[in-house]
């Protein structure tokens, strides 16, 4: 029995399933979450899976929230443990008065129980030896039965399951009516043998309003559409595969000809990362929107052409969907670990454009951003996601274009402005002091407009020299052309508190939905901060602003070396002993838990009045 009293919460808490990967559960698991936001309650949900295909441990979290909080919370308050080989693990992190449901089929010592915890036990193997005989189904559908008695726990609506089983399997009916009947197989065992509802509980309400459930790699893929890409090339690898084959989706869909059918664009598998940049920057050359997705390890092996893009000027995008380093890594658990990498990428001198999204609605409006940005300032563009928003369903507010937007396609000359009398063409020539010069497209003009396309030195017509003051000037006119990108990209979203105070935050992508709750736990502790999102690179002059105005700021990232405050005391000359770095790296996403402990520590630190020595 246990010594604390049971958590009891309705529409706050938070449920984590302990499965082994390859078991059939991801789908179950997933159906809870949606389930619940029938309910008109949000949800976050995050999955831990591991790299291999089958066998290891895979965790999916749920995290109910009628207050709307999108961030990892810390703390789990309903564990439900299906894989025995982290069954002591998954028991530490349950919350003193959670609740732990468990497969009670074959008897446990109660060792392996703790006291402040209430235990739930339903012999889910029991129900499905007695119902199936295929070793298959019993292991399938043991996940809908789990389902059906979490429903009877926690006060959830069966009708709204039902609902989901229904959409999922339409047109199957063999398939739809065995999985309604496993579900209440559980549902019914659990309203016979066990208290229902438990203290946590699911009320309906209305907080979910017009937001979208959707993953941030399909946002992104489907702003590559929206952004006019007709050439994707990749090379798989985790976690960015799924924009391909978003992309690709999305392309089957909106980029066929309605008469012809035929396709109106190319996706192409590269034999490796350094092809799939190279198909990019061919396309790209030619007039073409292309890009490729991948992540940290590809961004390696991609570096020469990345230097290629830059120097000879020739518009990219890259999806960077990063993941733990170095090396292979932990290739499924997330970080914010590429930030130093992708701004300088390539040997030499580079500056490279990096744009911040914080959820889905951001990926899909930055993906389609950037290739603007690509052909303006002729260059690689790097859309900067991570695990966490790139491969989590997030509620999102609605993906939004407006259908009279135009492409900028930058400063392209055009057969009649080089026939033009006095019009001089130089490749490299800038004629306006914002760095970026005129291009041409392949087959502009019969006589005029050609150039050689190398990446080597050369003059501002795009002549071959090894000239030092030649190529002085060209790489100069290069930081003229990033210090206009100031201006272009997305520009930090600034928070005041609501009290004067000395003390600020900077973060960026998806560390911004746990900051966002921190702020109100610090100011339950009585801390005041004002915030900075930063939402590109190079960064606006706000960012050094922001800095000045304040004693001390906290930049908050997801990566050990605390890449984003070394780039900001890098490009902005700020004393680096006035940025205080909150870092978190473990692979699991960032929580309010834990930027608020550490922050409001630091702050604790601050307030402590040193003692004067004692003079004898």
């Amino acid at each position: 029995m246990s010594v604390q009293s049971p958590i009891s919460s309705v529409n706050d808490f938070v449920v984590r399933f302990a499965n082994v990967n390859g078991s059939g559960s991801a789908s179950a698991n997933e159906m809870f979450a949606r389930s619940i936001l029938r309910h008109g309650v949000p949800v976050s949900p995050r999955n831990v899976f591991p790299s291999n295909i089958q066998g290891l441990p895979t965790w999916y979290e749920v995290r109910v929230t009628e207050d709307g909080h999108l961030g990892a919370r810390g703390g789990v308050d309903m564990m439900v443990a299906m894989n025995p080989q982290t069954w002591d693990k998954d028991i530490a992190a349950i919350e003193p008065g959670g609740y732990l449901f468990y497969d009670s089929t074959k008897p446990m010592p109660a060792s392996k129980f703790r006291a402040d915890i209430t235990v739930i036990g339903v012999p889910l193997t029991a129900i499905t030896n007695s119902t199936y005989t295929d070793p298959r189904q019993r292991q399938l559908f043991k996940n809908i039965i789990y389902l059906g008695a979490m429903c009877a726990l926690l006060d959830m609506d069966p009708k709204l399951v039902e609902q989901l089983i229904g959409e999922q399997y339409k047109g199957k009916e063999k398939l739809l009516s065995s999985n309604i009947h496993a579900l209440h197989l559980g549902r019914d065992w659990a309203l016979q043998n066990l208290k229902c509802p438990i203290g946590l509980r699911v009320k309906k309400a209305d907080k979910v309003g017009d937001r979208i459930f959707i993953e941030g790699n399909s946002a992104a893929a489907l702003g590559a559409v929206y952004g006019g890409a007709t050439v994707c090339a990749w090379y798989p690898i985790t976690p960015s595969s799924s924009v391909a084959d978003a992309f690709t989706s999305h392309c089957k869909k909106l980029r066929h000809d309605p008469v012809t059918g035929k396709a109106k664009y190319a996706i192409v598998q590269g034999e490796d990362e350094l092809a799939s940049i190279g198909i990019v920057i061919g396309a790209s050359w030619n007039g073409a929107r292309a890009f490729t997705a991948t992540s940290g390890p590809g961004i390696s092996l991609m570096t020469e052409f990345i230097g290629l893009s830059y120097f000879a000027e020739i518009p990219a995008v890259i999806m960077n969907v990063q993941r733990a380093g170095p090396s292979t890594g932990m290739p499924t658990r997330t970080q914010q670990c590429d930030v130093i990498a992708c701004a300088y990428a390539s040997h030499g001198d580079t500056k490279h454009v990096l744009l911040f999204p914080e959820d889905p609605a951001e990926a899909f409006e930055f993906a389609a951003q950037a290739f603007d940005l690509a052909e303006r300032l002729q260059t690689t563009i790097f859309l900067m996601l991570d695990l966490d928003i790139g491969m989590n369903h997030r509620l999102s507010r609605p993906l939004k274009w407006d259908d009279a937007r135009q492409y900028d396609r930058g400063k392209v000359m055009t057969a009649e402005m080089l026939d033009e009398p006095g019009r001089d063409f130089g490749r490299y020539l800038d004629v306006d002091g914002d760095g970026i010069p005129y291009r041409t497209y392949p087959g502009t003009h019969p006589t005029k407009g050609s150039f050689f396309t190398r990446g080597t030195s050369r003059n501002r017509y795009a002549i071959y020299s090894e000239e030092g003051p030649v190529y002085a000037d060209n790489m100069q006119r290069l930081v003229r052309k990033f210090e206009t990108a100031q201006d272009m990209v997305p520009r930090p979203l600034q928070a005041n508190a609501a009290k004067p105070t000395k003390y600020g935050v900077i973060y960026f992508g998806s560390t911004a939905p746990a900051m966002d709750e921190a702020i109100g736990i610090l100011e339950s502790r009585g801390h005041q901060l004002d915030r900075l999102r930063i939402r590109a690179f190079p960064f606006h002059s706000s960012v050094a602003s922001f800095i000045a105005d304040h004693d001390f700021v906290y930049v908050v990232e997801q990566n050990r070396d605390a890449q984003l405050r070394s780039l900001i005391v890098n490009e902005n000359g700020i004393d680096p002993v006035r940025l205080i770095p909150i870092l978190h790296y473990d692979g699991t996403p960032i929580t309010a838990r834990f930027i608020a402990g550490a922050i409001g520590d630091h702050q604790d630190q601050l307030k402590v009045t040193p003692l004067r020595k004692v003079k004898s």
